[in-house]
């Protein structure tokens, strides 16, 4: 499978069926409405795959990405394709890629906080509470950050106390929430 980011660059797919790349039309849709937000922002991506939605937000001007993925093969294909991306922009942005399953690394690490957070688990598996009470624990997010979940349109994730839903949108079958801490 081709993967290219919406200026057409070409990227690195993972190996296997391993990784779901999020949608284009999604992509496009996450990176218009966060477009205020992106210029130097810090991007948590969990769960990141090919790491294609950090390299979407590189483009638009992030100044760090931090991507969180457990499969190893899968992890070194989102540092090939963070790295081509941070290269070819100055100032060059910072990219670091963590190869952990991202509820354990949320956990355990404690470092920086973040602007904005991608979350992009396996639909079914039934992560995103966990998710939400780590980044809810730690210091994770910047006091405006904003926290964007993709889920499957037919099974949104129940949303714990503590957060508010700023936006709700559907692309087809995939789902994306955009939370704040209330």
């Amino acid at each position: 499978m081709s993967l290219r980011l919406s200026g057409g660059r070409k990227l690195l797919s993972p190996p296997g069926d391993i990784a779901r790349p999020t949608a284009s039309r999604v992509r496009l849709a996450v990176m218009n409405m966060l477009a205020a937000e992106l210029p130097g922002a810090h991007w948590l991506d969990l769960f990141c795959g090919s790491g294609v939605m950090g390299c979407e937000a590189l483009l638009r001007g992030a100044a760090k990405v931090v991507a969180v993925e457990q499969d190893r093969r899968v992890g070194a294909t989102a540092r090939s394709n963070l790295e081509l991306v941070a290269s070819s922009l100055q100032p060059r942005p910072s990219v670091q890629v963590i190869q952990q399953e991202a509820i354990r690394w949320l956990g355990s690490a404690q470092g920086e906080s973040f602007d904005l957070v991608y979350a992009d688990p396996p639909y079914a598996a039934g992560l995103y509470g966990a998710l939400l009470e780590r980044l809810a624990a730690g210091d994770w997010l910047h006091p405006q950050a904003l926290v964007l979940l993709e889920h499957a349109t037919k099974n949104p994730p129940e949303i714990p106390a503590g957060w508010v839903v700023e936006k709700q949108k559907e692309y087809g079958s995939c789902g994306l929430l955009v939370l704040a801490r209330s």
